[in-house]
């Protein structure tokens, strides 16, 4: 097949009831799959019944984002793959827009749709927006998001643009590239993991793009909740694995302790929050972890050719311009 739409389904029976007979009836151009993680709920009984035409991968546990879609992908032989979240809303002609543009260009390994509020339609969502970037730091950020700031949907960000990572809640993705690079890193479990395939992309020389004229609407905190600190944990703890393994020598060594003390203050600040002290004690574990990792994520940096000027890729502190400066859109950075 050209190209697979694969939903990776975690107890998610309610999305799919929801969601997937939209995904099925605008994807034509596409063979949808389900990927599912071991569910305990009635996912896959559900499947069947409704859905007999669907192929469903059933993996033998829940090995999370990353993994779960490594083994899924492994029994597809496609083009390209389409790594879709469950709580996602698509439109008409959501596909071919993207995959004309990574058909025009072999470089592309990567490519994204704009994501809107599927609760509020006429906002960017946190995950994506309209493209990712990073900073000097390893914050990342979007055209339309800059941490907790999501701004309205204007057509601001129509513009077809190499970005620095594309979000894995709608990952287009070449699969040759794909495996090019080995795939998603299984140790990330989920969050960021996207981000580090494509710096993984960008430091192989290839492209991620944002293409707003494709319009998918997304719930967001679908399989784990805003709060939660087992998110936190992962965040933090991602975000230092994924710096760790594709930053230049250059400047590893000056953004890591940066990172580690400005994480540090991050914590205090969870403890004005809803569940503090687990935030503060997500944070600190995701250190430890971090340093017990070093050694295997020294092998992994070893397979990395770094670059060091990267499109999307900025030198200021988005911490710096949004929290102290006050800057609140892309647009005024």
């Amino acid at each position: 097949m050209k190209t697979a739409v694969v939903i990776l389904n975690w107890n998610g029976k309610h999305w799919l009831e929801k969601f997937l007979p939209n995904v099925i009836s605008n994807s034509l151009d596409a063979t949808v799959i389900v990927a599912d993680n071991n569910s305990t709920d009635d996912s896959v009984s559900y499947l069947k019944e409704n859905f007999p035409n669907i192929q469903i991968i059933q993996n033998n546990g829940n090995y999370g984002y990353a993994k779960g879609y490594n083994l899924s992908l492994k029994q597809i032989d496609a083009q390209y793959f389409i790594l879709l979240n469950s709580d996602i809303e698509v439109t008409e002609n959501w596909i071919s827009p993207i995959i004309s543009l990574m058909d025009s260009n072999n470089t592309i390994s990567a490519c994204q749709p704009k994501i809107l509020d599927y609760n509020n339609k006429t906002k960017f969502e946190y995950a994506g927006a309209s493209g990712g970037y990073i900073d000097k730091f390893g914050y990342p950020f979007c055209r339309g998001r800059i941490f907790d700031d999501l701004e309205e949907d204007k057509g601001q960000y129509n513009k077809v643009t190499e970005v620095f990572w594309a979000t894995g809640a709608c990952l287009f993705v070449r699969a040759s590239h794909f495996w090019e690079v080995g795939g998603l890193d299984n140790d990330f479990f989920a969050h960021q993991e996207e981000i580090d395939l494509c710096w993984r992309f960008k430091n192989k020389g290839y492209k991620i793009m944002a293409d707003p004229k494709s319009v998918v609407y997304h719930v967001g905190g679908g399989t784990l909740n805003v709060g939660s600190p087992f998110k936190t944990h992962l965040n933090f703890r991602n975000n230092l694995y994924m710096l760790f393994k594709n930053l230049p020598l250059s400047s590893l060594f000056t953004v890591i302790p940066t990172r580690l003390v400005l994480d540090g203050i991050a914590a205090i600040t969870f403890l004005n929050k809803e569940k503090g002290m687990s935030h503060l004690f997500a944070i600190a574990k995701a250190h430890f972890a971090f340093y017990f990792e070093i050694p295997k994520l020294i092998t992994k940096r070893r397979k990395i050719s770094q670059k060091s000027s990267l499109t999307g890729k900025m030198n200021y502190s988005i911490l710096m311009k949004n929290k102290l400066k006050g800057i609140k859109n892309f647009s005024d950075l």
